[in-house]
């Protein structure tokens, strides 16, 4: 009798045990963010039709500073200085004027070496008609960074350039040369890049609802 007793309980324990709802699990994780794109809009400065460099194999662009040498790098920043010292106006020209100037008379032996050696190198090349083919390179490079879709952007650099060669030793100048250069070039090629990106039907994510909002309320003041 005892024995069917106990049978009883624990079998009533069991079940009861067996209609328990087991507790919930972990919440599911929230589905991932679905990225909006959009067609890419014409960069500031564009129109249809521009003409902007070919692509290399490398994935550059074919401006006048590709494929330099030490001494191209050299020549090429100082040239980019020029133009900014000429084209960029407002309070921070007479600073990057003087700072030109002291550029051009403090590393006077390292520019006549980097002019002379770029010279050199046409020579080379070109023969008889390595000068022509010098200043004609010259005037590109002039007229590459007088483009004024890229103006603010460049001012910008050269500022942070002329800003910071008094500091560099004479011997680190092709090393600084390396290194700005393409800062300077930089808001030309990303022009470029987003010109590209329109013109081709590329996609970019579409601007943050807020961004979006923002704007338009400073494009309406």
């Amino acid at each position: 009798m005892r024995l069917r007793l106990f049978a009883a309980v624990a079998a009533s324990i069991l079940a009861a045990a067996c209609s328990r709802t087991p507790p919930p699990g972990p919440p599911a994780p929230p589905p991932p963010p679905v990225t909006a794109m959009v067609p890419a809009p014409m960069p500031a400065g564009a129109r249809p039709g521009m003409r902007i460099p070919a692509r290399l194999p490398d994935g550059r662009w074919a401006t006048p500073n590709a494929g330099l040498s030490a001494s191209g790098t050299t020549w090429h920043l100082r040239a980019a200085l020029n133009v900014a010292v000429l084209a960029c106006r407002g309070p921070q020209q007479t600073e990057m004027v003087n700072a030109y100037n002291a550029l051009l008379n403090s590393r006077k032996a390292e520019l006549a070496n980097a002019q002379s050696g770029l010279q050199g190198e046409y020579r080379a090349t070109r023969g008889k008609a390595w000068e022509d083919a010098f200043d004609d390179q010259m005037t590109r490079l002039y007229n590459f960074f007088a483009q004024d879709f890229a103006h603010n952007g460049f001012c910008s650099a050269a500022q942070d350039a002329l800003s910071a060669v008094a500091t560099v030793p004479p011997a680190g100048l092709p090393a600084f040369a390396a290194q700005r250069l393409p800062a300077l070039e930089a808001p030309f090629t990303d022009f470029f890049t987003a010109y590209d990106r329109w013109q081709t039907g590329g996609l970019v994510r579409a601007p943050a609802p807020a961004a979006a909002a923002g704007e338009k309320v400073a494009a309406a003041g």
